[in-house]
């Protein structure tokens, strides 16, 4: 049953210290945490504040700064007995540390073993932040549901995402992140999910693991942290996934189309770029009508119902809140202003989803002049020219009137566009600015327009002064 209202975790500093393995240094001991920051600017009273060691700057400059600013407490693993002066934040408890990422950690999954609920973990390469968005959807429609906030599914979003965690809530979502070896064991080991959702191996972050297998390897890593009898709930329509089984001691279920999918999708269609399908798990059928755009998203929903029915909660009852999700900001969005329908899909892109992306530009732009926006894709490795040619070459099956690109490694998708007739016209650009005026001398009633690149192409702001009369130009 749904509860209204968060009351959010309280401890003391003294406890805090106790478990992360630090001691109080200076400052008052008995001093109240509300909340975690990273962010020195955004820390005040009854926050923890937890200097992070970056490439290009130490956090710890930031402390005096924090404490003045009255928070309940710091990490530091730079200061020992006598180094503080308390100063304007006299009351600051300092926490002494070895490693403050490590602290951190540490406190994470103190906070995890002291609920009792369903975790929910969601990994893989691509979909992973929709397929939760979805999977909490669907989940809304008998629990109150904790989700990862925006994109903190990191080393150090993770922690903070356990301690956010508030008592009444009932069921937790919670999505786990992977740029390097070893990372998705350490989060994992953190968050103790009690069911893992793979959603596919891609090729993000390839660059740094260097092959599908390996990265196939790394996202199984997430049994690590799997309790004892956990399911793992993998997308049956991939290649790499479908063949797999779960560790001695953890169920197997597989989600997607095929035959062998415990759960599947029946009669795809699609209606105005949106799909409608029948959910199946063994003799019942339930009918599926999504109000987010792109045939990709039928797998996503499927993984979202076979967690509802694993966690208790019948598809049938479950599939009301979901098909209610209409998607969240430069993800898939539709807008249309001034007779020009603008796809907003720049929050981040891989070959998966640019090619997605055109799949939905195809559908929404039925019978008007379409137009791709496609931008560089990042962290793709040695053969990213490669792929960026293929998703060009892809165009030939959904052609387009227009193709604008933005970037060096762009080019390649309009020589793959060219080469293989993807696209009407193709104007390259390496100027944001410069294709921002050009956009504005071209669209006109009539036109569907998709963006998509990855996030640091900037490419969203661009979106926007399409669609959002309050976007800057």
């Amino acid at each position: 049953m749904k509860k209204n209202g968060r009351t959010g975790r309280k401890m003391a500093a003294e406890e805090i210290a106790s478990a992360c393995g630090g001691r109080i240094l200076a400052g008052d001991k008995t001093q109240t945490v509300r909340r975690i920051v990273l962010d020195s600017r955004k820390a005040g009273e009854g926050d923890l504040f937890v200097p992070i060691i970056g490439e290009r700057v130490d956090a710890h400059r930031f402390l005096d700064q924090v404490s003045a600013a009255g928070a309940a407490a710091v990490f530091t693993s730079e200061h020992g007995e006598g180094d503080i002066s308390t100063g304007a934040g006299e009351k600051t408890a300092w926490i002494q540390v070895e490693d403050t990422r490590a602290a951190l950690q540490r406190l994470g999954a103190r906070c995890r073993a002291k609920l009792s609920i369903p975790v929910i973990g969601v990994t893989g390469s691509v979909g992973k932040t929709t397929t939760r968005e979805m999977i909490a959807a669907a989940l809304n429609a008998g629990f109150q549901v904790y989700k990862t906030p925006g994109n903190s599914n990191s080393q150090v979003g993770v922690p903070i995402t356990m301690w956010d965690i508030a008592p009444e809530d009932e069921i937790a979502v919670i999505e786990l992140g992977m740029s390097e070896p070893g990372e998705l064991t350490r989060i994992a080991k953190i968050a103790r999910p009690t069911m893992a959702v793979i959603t596919n191996i891609g090729i993000a972050h390839i660059e740094q693991l260097g092959s599908q297998e390996n990265i196939l390897r790394e996202k199984l890593t997430i049994q690590d942290g799997l309790e004892p009898g956990g399911l793992l709930l993998l997308n049956g329509d991939d290649d790499l996934l479908r063949t797999v089984r779960a560790r001695e001691g953890f169920r197997t279920i597989y989600y997607g189309t095929g035959e062998h999918c415990q759960y599947r999708a029946e009669d795809v269609a699609m209606e105005n770029g949106r799909a409608v399908f029948t959910a199946v798990h063994g003799s019942r059928r339930v009918p599926v009508r999504l109000q987010v755009p792109g045939l990709h998203n039928v797998q996503n929903a499927i993984a979202a119902l076979a967690v509802a029915e694993e966690s208790g909660l019948p598809m049938e009852q479950a599939v009301r809140t979901l098909e209610k999700f209409h998607g969240f900001k430069h993800r898939q969005q539709i807008f249309e202003k001034n007779g020009v329908i603008v796809v907003d899909d720049t929050y981040n892109a891989s070959p998966v989803s640019m090619k997605a992306g055109l799949d939905i530009l195809a559908s929404v732009g039925a019978g008007k002049r379409r137009i791709a926006v496609l931008a560089d894709m990042k962290e793709l490795g040695e053969d990213t020219r490669q792929f960026h040619y293929e998703v060009g070459a892809y165009m030939k099956e959904h052609p387009v009137e227009l193709l604008f690109t933005l970037g060096e490694l762009a080019e390649e998708i309009a020589r793959g566009a060219g080469e293989n007739g993807g696209a009407g016209r193709i104007e390259r650009f390496l100027e944001k600015k410069e294709l921002g005026r050009r956009l504005k001398e071209i669209l006109r009633p009539g036109d569907c327009v998709l963006f998509k690149g990855s996030n640091s192409m900037g490419l969203s702001e661009l979106a926007e002064q399409f669609y959002d009369p309050e976007a800057e130009e």
